[in-house]
């Protein structure tokens, strides 16, 4: 013991310390365990109160509290009473459902062929599953359409690969359902919300990529009523973590602790401010992370001169071994790489890095002009989980005449950048799903440069806006959120907003924005930013009429600068000057908190800077 140096214990004392300790272990499991029981029977013990008579008000007990393993209605009940109880069970689970129909019937079906949905965690884990049926049957029927252009089986194609990775998170969410305790929802809350939310954005890019007509349309109705289910799905999570996170705080409260605390790992426990890291970042990655220049030991290296074990970063990853315990890193020696990369989903956990972003570059000119789909135009592409990338460069060089032309096109979830440049003109850096992080990062584009709908922190980066063609105007953001359960946005924390030199002389003939609403429910948040005089006083632009003008939620907080006022922004009901305590919930610690953080990291401001 620490003391020990200090003080004579007596054996007496050290006696009783022991018991103490055996004691408190001894009650917070216990606790623990009545917790959990509590939250189990939650749903259940309230609905039965009502069902007898809108709660006991004599007094006396009319019923034995059940335990979370016991059946939805208790054995004395009539079949009339059953029933009853389970629409009021059902009710109370859909309660945050947007679209309550394809929420209470459904489950109800479930709940009757299935006496032993008893628990909030298997009965969430039941609508998914009802969800992953609808995504399977929208993917059914898209078979039976005629596509009769090349543009439109070229997009059909893509379609495919979506819906397969629209099932994988669907599947993993599922998996991950099964292993995860019900008092550990809250904590897992992050990981479920980003896979169901990417299940949205998959299906939405499969039908982006069709030109506007009748298929579109058409694909639009078929996939309906899957997004429906998925966005249900995402307001049952949110409504039971809630739910858990209340009981927990008021049984913390009775107890004067945190009952779960020695049992799980809660967001606010999981950062560590001692040296800027949050504590969820191993070790081997703070090592990595924590100066750029501090290079990994890589396993193989790319030359263009073939001095090194590849000569194409491509060559290097085809080579990446099927199973690899650790992270797998790839030193990219300087060059400029004239490749398609694409690190598939299968490489997962790979470094990546450069010997800076303007040394080490990959590039590509890809473009919506030359008849390539805006999907296929990336020059670098990561759909690998747990990618970081460091000192390099991505470019896309079709120029403001290719208009859709991407640099870098990331669908990986815990994806993280530091000290690298996106350069491009339109659509630069398409931020498409999961969760992603860019620490002192470039991008620089026109329309739209930095777009998708991934769950996204760029923080301490440099935006630069360039010069577009004369009949067009500049969009720094575009984010997609198709549904208001989806947890994605798009914020800017720390960085600063600049006109390139090329843009200065008409800046003020050619507007720039800060963004604009691509999807219903578009998220954009910039905070903490330095934001040039290029950016028009309005701040934000439309995308066609009124579209989203009252869904959206654009946010503007502590910003700098000759563009930073916004005494003149827009008057549309979802923008919004949000205060400290708003700001706060779109932080990294907070906004990207998940257990993803703790098999990656990155130096960061986990909140706010000031």
């Amino acid at each position: 013991m620490a003391f020990q140096d200090f003080d004579l214990i007596s054996e007496r004392r050290r006696n009783e310390k022991k018991q103490k300790i055996r004691k408190r272990i001894m009650i917070g499991v216990v606790s623990s365990i009545v917790l959990v029981g509590m939250i189990g029977a939650v749903l259940f013990v309230v609905v039965k109160n009502d069902d007898t008579g809108r709660g006991n008000t004599s007094g006396k007990s009319t019923n034995k509290a059940r335990t979370s393993h016991s059946p939805p209605h208790a054995q004395g009940d009539s079949p009339k009473e059953q029933v009853a109880h389970t629409e009021k069970i059902v009710k109370m689970v859909c309660s945050s459902a947007d679209f309550k129909d394809k929420c209470e019937e459904p489950l109800s079906k479930a709940m009757d062929n299935d006496s032993k949905l008893s628990e909030p965690k298997d009965l969430l884990k039941a609508y998914v599953k009802l969800a992953e049926e609808e995504v399977s049957k929208a993917f059914n029927k898209t078979l039976s359409v005629k596509f009769d252009s090349e543009q439109e089986k070229g997009a059909f194609e893509d379609c495919k690969k979506l819906f397969e990775d629209a099932k994988d998170d669907i599947a993993t969410t599922i998996s991950e359902l099964s292993k995860t305790e019900l008092k550990n929802i809250t904590d897992k809350s992050p990981d479920l919300n980003s896979w169901l939310s990417a299940v949205i954005s998959f299906q939405q890019t499969c039908i982006d990529g069709f030109p506007e007509g009748n298929i579109k349309t058409e694909l639009g109705n078929l996939m309906n009523d899957s997004k429906q289910f998925i966005s249900n799905s995402l307001a049952i999570v949110s409504q039971l973590a809630s739910s858990l996170s209340t009981l927990e705080t008021a049984a913390a409260s009775s107890h004067g602790r945190s009952l779960l605390s020695q049992f799980s790992n809660s967001p606010a426990a999981s950062l560590d401010q001692t040296d800027g890291f949050p504590s969820w970042i191993h070790n081997d990655d703070r090592r990595i992370l924590k100066a750029v220049d501090n290079k990994p030991p890589p396993n193989v290296t790319v030359a263009k001169d073939g001095s090194a074990n590849f000569k194409t970063i491509s060559e290097a990853l085809n080579a990446v071994p099927a199973k690899f315990d650790g992270r797998y890193v790839i030193y990219v020696k300087e060059g400029i790489y004239d490749e398609p990369v694409k690190i598939t989903k299968k490489m997962q956990n790979i470094t990546m890095y450069g010997d800076g972003s303007q040394k080490t570059i990959v590039t590509g000119n890809k473009n919506f002009r030359d008849g390539v789909r805006t999907f296929l135009t990336a020059s670098f592409v990561v759909e690998g989980d747990g990618f970081i990338g460091m000192a390099m460069g991505f470019r896309n060089t079709a120029g403001p005449d290719g208009h859709q032309a991407v640099a870098a096109r990331v669908q990986a979830d815990r994806a993280v950048f530091a000290n690298c440049r996106f350069e491009g003109y339109q659509d630069t850096l398409y931020t498409q799903a999961h969760r992603q992080f860019y620490r002192s990062c470039i991008v620089t584009g026109t329309i739209d440069f930095i777009f998708g709908d991934a769950a996204v922190v760029l923080q301490n980066c440099i935006l630069i806006i360039r010069k577009p063609n004369d009949n067009q105007q500049n969009m720094v953001t575009a984010q997609g959120r198709e549904d208001k359960q989806q947890a994605t946005g798009i914020v800017l924390q720390k960085c600063t907003i600049k006109a390139d030199d090329a843009l200065i002389p008409v800046k003020d003939k050619i507007r720039s924005y800060l963004g604009r609403p691509w999807k219903q429910y578009s998220r954009t948040i910039v905070m903490e930013s330095e934001i040039g005089d290029v950016i028009h006083p309005d701040g934000w632009t439309a995308w066609a009429g009124d579209f989203a003008l009252k869904t959206l939620y654009y946010a503007e907080y502590g910003n700098t600068g000759a563009g930073a006022s916004t005494s003149n922004r827009v008057k549309w009901p979802g923008y919004q000057v949000i205060n400290k305590e708003q700001a706060t919930q779109f932080t990294p610690g907070t906004f990207l908190r998940g257990t993803w953080l703790q098999s990656t990291g990155v130096p960061s401001t986990q909140g706010l800077y000031n």
